[in-house]
């Protein structure tokens, strides 16, 4: 039987929030990436900052060494900035598909970490997983990867290696509280309203619900996530949460679908097969393995 830690299910909740994102940015218009990330990235900022309301020494979290800010920051802001010059540079489909490159990154690299190891379950789990993206972009469009676009799916890869470098090293910074978080996107914030300003023109929410979707992804997929995210990969299984976040853009086609905005198709079916294969296989590496933490975590 599978046994999963409470982190490693925190870290889960991350994943499935990280689902919704594509249904709400559709659902919040024509806002521009960086105006977009500043309005969100402050709202999820203040969700944790309201935690200390019950919890005020979490404030104490905020003073940590320069080198834990650079990695918060950098990896926070800098994974977006990345993944946005490459939506704007290269085809999405092909960009993002070099994005989720991260997932299979993380598990490969996971053995670097001390008292990890490399599992052949994990890493054939994480090939199930990516197979089930691509079977999931080619059934959208044809992929072509063109000379020309170069900038953009270097900058599409260089996300895709920050990401994976910023969940390693917050495992390996244990011992920084998550409500340091909360300092990381308000920093975030900051840096995307700077670039909004140098670089886009100024889009505000025509109607009520664009604002509340703005609203849900600050405080879920844009805020919580990350506070869930960095739990999980501090205290949980953090090949198996490599694994399992190949199922994010499957559960977020899923759920375009049940809301009316794509199509049920063959792909998707065989899509969802390869990634809960994948998630089950590397999940029986959890279940020999060692606990990367006390269970109680």
């Amino acid at each position: 039987m599978v046994v999963l830690t409470g982190a490693t299910r925190v870290g889960l909740g991350a994943i499935a929030l990280w689902s919704l994102l594509a249904a709400l940015t559709a659902a919040s218009g024509k806002v521009p990436p960086f105006q977009l990330a500043a309005m969100t990235f402050a709202l999820g900022g203040l969700l944790g900052c309201a935690s200390w309301i019950v919890k005020p020494a979490g404030v104490a979290a905020l003073r940590q060494p320069w080198r834990v800010w650079l990695v918060g920051v950098s990896g926070l802001f800098g994974y977006h900035a990345l993944y946005f010059a490459a939506l704007r540079i290269a085809p999405p489909a092909e960009a993002g598909l070099i994005n989720y490159l991260w997932p299979l990154l993380i598990v490969l690299f996971a053995a670097l970490l001390p008292g990890e190891k490399l599992r052949s379950a994990q890493i054939l789990g994480a090939i199930f997983g990516f197979a089930g993206v691509l079977v999931l972009i080619f059934s959208k469009q044809d992929l072509s990867f063109s000379g020309a676009y170069v900038p953009g799916y270097l900058a599409a890869l260089g996300a895709a290696v920050i990401w994976a470098i910023y969940s390693l090293l917050s495992r390996a910074l244990g011992t920084v509280p998550t409500d340091a978080v909360a300092g990381f996107c308000l920093a975030t914030s900051v840096l995307s309203a700077l670039c909004h300003i140098a670089f886009e023109e100024t889009v505000w929410p025509a109607f009520w619900w664009q604002w509340l979707a703005i609203v849900v992804l600050g405080v879920g997929p844009l805020g919580a996530a990350f506070y869930c995210w960095d739990i999980g990969v501090k205290r949980g299984d953090i090949g198996f949460l490599g694994v399992a976040a190949y199922a994010t853009p499957v559960i977020s086609t899923l759920l375009l679908v049940v809301f009316g905005f794509a199509e049920a198709t063959i792909s998707l079916a065989v899509a969802c097969a390869l990634i809960v294969a994948g998630a089950f296989i590397a999940s029986l590496a959890t279940s020999r393995g060692r606990p990367s933490r006390s269970p109680q975590s």
